[in-house]
């Protein structure tokens, strides 16, 4: 695909390749056309973009960021192994303590999905929440249902944007598990 500056050639040359087909569009229209050529809703947010781009103050995209991890507050770790590994089925990839008897602070994993769980009292909040996107929320509810976890019976949820699953951890911490509709509907 071409770049954003190129958005109004763009119109153009369809607007003329069109016209040649028998199909007369105005310029709005046809720009409206190109706007979902590059995905977004309508030429007003692309020409947004291609101010922003052509003044120098979008992001350079030569920058990779990575997906943010959230850090979860916690305050035992039994409880945490008991909640995040033996229940949800993440893992443990790393664990760290300054000494024996400080702060557990640990990076688990289950897919693509990281957290960093964390009993150091300047990390997080306790009462914090994590929307967590993911396929097959039907497999993983079967998955959950099947344990025996004290206090827990998750349902799924209907929403306008997918199916989810809202569960709080020990500490009151919600994470929202959710398949996304690939069309989400307004309410």
């Amino acid at each position: 695909m071409r770049n954003f500056t190129d958005a109004k050639a763009m119109a153009k040359t369809l607007r003329s390749s069109l016209a040649e087909q028998g199909l007369k569009l105005s310029h709005s229209q046809v720009l409206e056309l190109v706007a979902r050529q590059f995905d977004l809703p309508d030429w007003n947010v692309l020409a947004a973009q291609i101010t922003a781009r052509s003044s120098g103050s979008s992001p350079d995209p030569a920058i990779p960021i990575s997906p943010a991890i959230p850090i979860i507050r916690s305050f035992d770790s039994d409880k945490a192994q008991a909640f995040y590994i033996d229940y949800l089925g993440f893992r443990v990839d790393w664990e760290h303590r300054h000494a024996a008897h400080l702060p557990l602070y640990q990076q688990i994993s289950r897919s693509s999905c990281l957290l960093h769980v964390s009993e150091h009292h300047g990390d997080a909040t306790p009462g914090g929440r994590c929307f967590i996107p993911m396929q097959q929320v039907k497999a993983f509810h079967a998955e959950l249902q099947a344990k025996d976890y004290p206090s827990l019976n998750p349902g799924i949820e209907t929403v306008p944007w997918g199916l989810q699953i809202t569960l709080t951890d020990p500490f009151g911490n919600r994470l929202t598990f959710c398949e996304q509709l690939t069309e989400a509907t307004e309410t």
